[in-house]
């Protein structure tokens, strides 16, 4: 059955091997990106629809899920593929840390935008990391000047957390799900993190997949898929600390209603 599917940070890496992936078996894919020269590519390339959007802005992000709402009655999957580890500006206008916003903040704020259009069965994929760390509240909730790595691995443990918080909240779906595709792919990101080429970039296409298509994640919604180890796994072990995770869940949805 062929699927809608909106996948952020289309336009280069894992998200865009996946936007091919799936467009190649006849699904309508839709695609974002923040770079209008790679967005008007990646379109004409695959001949999908494209969406512009500066995920580091809340307003932005709310303007890109008011414009796929009116393009379309049902999503039946979300893919929050787009990430960032380094920029040249880590503090965003709001006096946040980009990493936080981008990886964390308003991939919260577009699933929950979009979930009034989709389906019960349908499917919220997040992308996590095997790089993760307790997360520092008050590094979240204001630019703290950390290191790009430190904030990569919190913002990641905590877009883990609220995938298996906001699951929890919705006992009859859709499914939300956090998948870590595989550590060291050939991405961008991890050539200016970690200065190596990585590795088939297809291995995390093809997990993106199956995590937004397969039977294999049926009934596993608020669980973490580990790609290195290619099966469900525990997350670290704050996401499956109660209070810790209710603590991170609280003070996501805190910040994206203050900057919303």
């Amino acid at each position: 059955m062929t699927k809608t599917i909106l996948i952020t940070g289309a336009t280069d890496g894992i998200g865009f091997e996946t936007a091919k992936l799936l467009v190649s078996e006849g699904h309508k894919v839709l695609v974002h990106g923040r770079s209008p020269q790679k967005l008007d590519r990646v379109t004409s390339e695959l001949g999908v629809q494209g969406y512009l959007a500066d995920l580091s802005s809340f307003s932005a992000t709310a303007a890109l899920a008011d414009a796929v709402k009116a393009d379309h009655a049902q999503i039946d999957v979300l893919i929050n593929n787009a990430g960032i580890l380094k920029a040249p500006q880590a503090e965003t206008a709001d006096g946040l840390d980009l990493r936080f916003v981008v990886n964390t903040l308003t991939p919260y704020q577009l699933t929950k935008a979009l979930l009034t259009v989709m389906p019960k069965d349908g499917r919220v994929v997040n992308l996590s990391s095997a790089a993760q760390a307790p997360v520092d509240l008050r590094a979240m909730a204001a630019y703290s000047g950390q290191g790009a790595m430190d904030a990569y691995a919190q913002s990641k443990l905590a877009i883990t957390m609220w995938s298996r918080e906001l699951a929890a909240e919705m006992p009859d779906g859709p499914m939300i799900v956090a998948v870590n595709p595989g550590s060291l792919l050939a991405s961008k990101m991890v050539k200016e993190g970690f200065g190596v080429a990585g590795s088939d970039l297809g291995i995390g296409a093809d997990i993106l997949r199956r995590a937004a298509l397969s039977d294999e994640f049926i009934g596993k919604s608020g669980a973490y898929f580990d790609n290195d180890s290619g099966q469900f796994a525990y997350p670290h072990s704050d996401a499956m600390n109660a209070a810790k995770s209710a603590a991170v869940y609280a003070k996501i949805k805190e910040l994206v209603a203050h900057y919303t």
